[in-house]
């Protein structure tokens, strides 16, 4: 056998079935790897004693018969997602030390479903970022390298940790948040696969909280197939989440062998933006040759308000997040900062525990909803994301998927847009439009960049309709035959 490490889900899941290695073995092999990659900075928080306890608990399950369906598999935690007894940050300093006393109800599904916890992920602050470089632990290094960037590349944001995780095979899958494109855009520029399902097919409970009409958990991997399985373990109906939805959670793994033969794939023409790299281009239109040839029919539909998704993105999620952080103030829990009264401490503990970004964030989204602002920008926002998604529901009528680019271009270096705050913002502009009409999306790695980093495609789907995504993803990916896998400097 190969290196326990170069086990996917699917493939630790058979090699566990079949007992050729115990979750034991194959948790320890991924531990060491972590351990051998602490340059990738990917970690917050890892968890040898923990995972080893669970592996060792998986084990005797399955000598007694109990198998489920990530039965002693080790993934990765995004540290955004709440982990009773175990430390939870969401990468930022204002929660120092808030070790909370419950599960998120996606973790806790996971669990049930027999898996194993490695540690914690690094991310952007509260997920507010496309590049990984604004957690108070710093930046995450892309598994993926240039010949002469000695700063290192960007694994995208604010996933990025999962996404390096999964990239530098240190764990079998992760989770990831996506909020306007936060699991897609690194999965793409880290050459692995990354979907955002349905907003309300995975619970909220427990997941620190950044724009909550917009967050929505998914699955990070290596490959289509393991995205179908963890997918269906994260997801289903919660009591303890409003926008949960009540809805049956298919086999998402037995939908992947339907292939495109028949289905109507929509290319939408306001997605060739201004400066799009001919190479991204280039891959899209391969994209449609790939499903066009496996028995697709192509259309080419109109979003025709994609170019207001960006800045109705950057007034509702900002805005949201205002009200969510604050709930930070030093008082409960997390770092305090003393102050000559309470409000001295409430200043200086959030002037102290928030990062640049944040604190950009909070101002924009405190203004957006102020006396004299909230009707001229939140509200009409809000106006504008209902005919975004109105534009999507018109198009879904005609077609089954919409194929387009993931990312405008591939992994830059670390430094590079830090002091062009709108720059980094265009990194979501492929991404946002589903995560404002809240549709499931998947990124699948479909080629390499001249300068030989990987590059995406994404196929959006109907609400609720995750299997044809997958379906779609399945078909990209088996076309593409993508094998790339980044040079392991880190281990030097």
């Amino acid at each position: 056998m190969s290196q326990l490490t170069d086990l996917d889900i699917a493939g630790a899941r058979d090699a566990l079935a079949k007992g050729e290695c115990s979750s034991e073995e194959l948790t320890s092999a991924y531990l060491d790897a972590i351990d051998a990659a602490r340059a990738l900075n990917a970690f917050i928080t890892v968890l040898p004693g923990k995972a080893i306890e669970m592996a060792k608990e998986s084990d005797a399950r399955r000598k007694a018969g109990d198998v489920g369906a990530l039965e002693g598999v080790p993934l990765a935690i995004k540290d955004l997602f709440c982990t009773e007894g175990v430390l939870t940050t969401a990468a930022s300093h204002i929660l120092d030390g808030f070790t909370p006393p419950y599960e998120s109800t996606v973790t806790a599904n996971l669990w049930g479903q027999g898996a194993v916890l490695l540690g914690k992920t690094n991310l952007d602050e509260f997920a507010m970022g496309s590049s990984n470089e604004t957690s108070y632990y710093g930046p995450v290094r892309n598994p993926w390298t240039l010949d002469g960037a000695d700063a290192g590349l960007v694994p995208g944001g604010s996933s990025g940790g999962s996404a390096a995780a999964v990239a530098a095979n240190l764990c079998a899958g992760a989770t990831g948040t996506d909020t306007g494109g936060s699991i897609r855009q690194p999965a793409a520029l880290t050459g692995t696969v990354g979907m955002k399902p349905t907003y309300g097919r995975c619970s909220r409970w427990g997941t620190i909280a950044f724009a909550s009409s917009l967050d929505q958990a998914g699955p990070m991997t290596r490959t289509v197939r393991d995205a179908a399985i963890m997918l269906g373990a994260m997801a289903g109906h919660d009591p303890k989440d409003s926008t949960s939805i009540d809805t049956p959670v298919p086999d998402y793994e037995a939908a992947l062998e339907g292939g495109v033969k028949g289905l109507t794939i929509g290319v939408p023409e306001e997605y060739r933006v201004d400066g799009m790299p001919k190479e991204i281009e280039d891959l899209w239109h391969q994209g449609i040759e790939w499903l066009k040839a496996q028995g697709a029919e192509i259309k080419t539909v109109s979003l025709k308000r994609t170019k207001y998704a960006l800045p109705t993105y950057y007034i509702v999620a900002p805005a949201e997040a205002s009200s969510n952080l604050a709930r930070y103030d030093g008082v409960r829990y997390g770092l305090r900062v003393p102050g000559d009264d309470i409000t001295g401490m409430y200043e200086n503990t959030r002037a102290a525990g928030f990062g640049a970004e944040v604190k950009r964030r909070i101002l924009i989204g405190t203004y957006v909803l102020s006396a004299g602002y909230y009707d001229a920008y939140y509200l009409q926002a809000q106006r504008v994301r209902t005919l975004i998604a109105q534009d999507f529901a018109d198009a879904f009528a005609d077609v089954d998927l919409i194929l387009t680019p993931t990312a405008p271009e591939p992994a830059f270096g670390i430094g590079a847009k830090t002091d062009d705050p709108l720059s980094m913002y265009l990194n979501d502009v492929f991404t946002v439009p589903a995560s404002l009409a809240g549709l499931p999306g998947i990124s699948v790695p479909s080629g390499m960049s001249a300068s030989g980093l990987p590059l995406g495609l994404q196929l959006i789907g109907k609400a609720f309709d995750e299997e044809t995504v997958l379906r779609g993803g399945y078909a990209l990916e088996q076309a593409a035959g993508f094998t790339g896998k980044p040079s392991p400097w880190w281990r030097s």
